[in-house]
């Protein structure tokens, strides 16, 4: 089954002519991403617990740069 860009949670953030949607496409404008790069795309969040009190967590803040690359 193939998810259309107009079904994607994403789409309800983005495309809609609304102030909230402005808002969010200004926000994400505003940190350098074209509209290329989020329009009709799903928005995958990386969550990060890195913290210098855990050091459990310690490998955390590597492992987020390796996902991000």
């Amino acid at each position: 089954m193939t998810t259309r860009p107009e079904d994607l949670r994403s789409a309800r953030w983005f495309a809609k002519d609304d102030f909230r949607s402005f808002g969010h496409r200004s926000r994400v404008l505003q940190m350098g991403y074209s509209p290329e790069d989020f329009i009709g795309k799903p928005v995958i969040a990386i969550v990060n617990t890195w913290s210098d009190a855990n050091q459990c967590h310690t490998h955390f803040k590597q492992r987020v740069e390796d996902v991000k690359r």
